[in-house]
């Protein structure tokens, strides 16, 4: 199973067989304020500074979120693509709960975009797959459903299943959607870590869909969050993740992915982990040669 994204020419294959993706999180103005005061004023210079950090960081693929409370949604996220789209040429996520938000960007979007998401409640469902289906958009789908958070695996299971289903009754394929278990944090459920990789396991097992998380949610509100989402990211990798949005730029999250890749039999003839081990040494050289 493979799922493509791509921005004109690049393209992004997602799944169990290739490299991990990572999706870059920091274009989102929640907890940031600075942020979130400079895109609803139409003023896209951090996010696009956020973008080309991201990127140089090892990045395949940028999240894009322009959710400020009270602004115009739509002509944000419009704007805020755009803006990425001018210094950097990696597939986007186009992340919003409003449809209209979706419709807006994805009208200027030269590609197959990754669209942040739907949850398997009827009434999301029955907006997004066919915005979907009509810009040929790769659709997040989150397990959350009418009655809530699924409290067991078997119960998210359920979940992604009614996904599936309503995105074929569409006509939207099972390669154009993406699995979100949902990782809830587990300083209010210790319990909550094992069910989501339980999840993994159970629905990549059962679906052979492709799986991602917004894996940075694991920690919050605990000490020394870059720990955890390291181990969290390696532990949900053995259990099938093939994607995640998450931060790029913390060292500590691109060793350990490339760990994972060459571990997993993803780096072959571990060229990707010599070239991240070299990298430095090339640039500090190159600096002296300056000099």
């Amino acid at each position: 199973m493979e799922t493509r994204l791509t921005l004109k020419e690049n393209a992004v294959l997602i799944s169990p067989r290739h490299p991990f993706v990572v999706i870059g999180e920091r274009i989102n103005p929640t907890r940031r304020k600075k942020l979130a005061a400079r895109v609803a004023a139409g003023d896209f210079s951090m996010v696009q500074e956020d973008a080309r950090l991201q990127v140089e960081a090892g990045a395949q693929v940028l999240d894009v979120n322009a959710g400020v409370p009270g602004a115009d949604e739509p002509a944000l996220l419009r704007g805020a693509a755009q803006a990425v789209m001018e210094v950097v040429d990696v597939p986007l996520c186009l992340d919003s709960a409003n449809p209209k938000a979706l419709a807006a960007a994805l009208e200027v979007y030269p590609g197959k975009a990754l669209t942040g998401s739907t949850t398997a409640e009827a009434r999301m469902m029955d907006m997004v797959f066919p915005l979907a289906k009509q810009f040929g958009a790769v659709v997040i789908g989150v397990i959350t459903d009418d009655r809530g958070v699924p409290p067991t695996a078997q119960e998210r299971l359920r979940a992604a299943e009614n996904l599936i289903k309503r995105g074929a009754d569409y006509g939207v394929p099972l390669e154009d959607i993406l699995i979100d278990a949902l990782a809830l944090t587990v300083s209010a459920d210790h319990n909550a870590g094992r069910i989501t990789l339980d999840s993994l396991r159970l629905i990549q097992q059962e679906l052979g869909v492709n799986l991602i998380l917004g894996a940075s949610n694991v920690s919050f509100g605990l000490p020394d969050r870059k720990t955890i989402n390291v181990a969290y990211l390696a532990l949900a990798i053995a259990n099938g993740l093939s994607a995640a949005i998450t931060d790029p730029t913390l060292p500590e999250i691109q060793t350990s992915l490339l760990a994972c890749d060459l571990l997993m039999g993803r780096d072959e003839y571990s060229a990707h982990w010599i070239k991240a081990f070299r990298a430095p040494k090339k640039a500090k050289a190159e600096a002296e040669a300056v000099k």
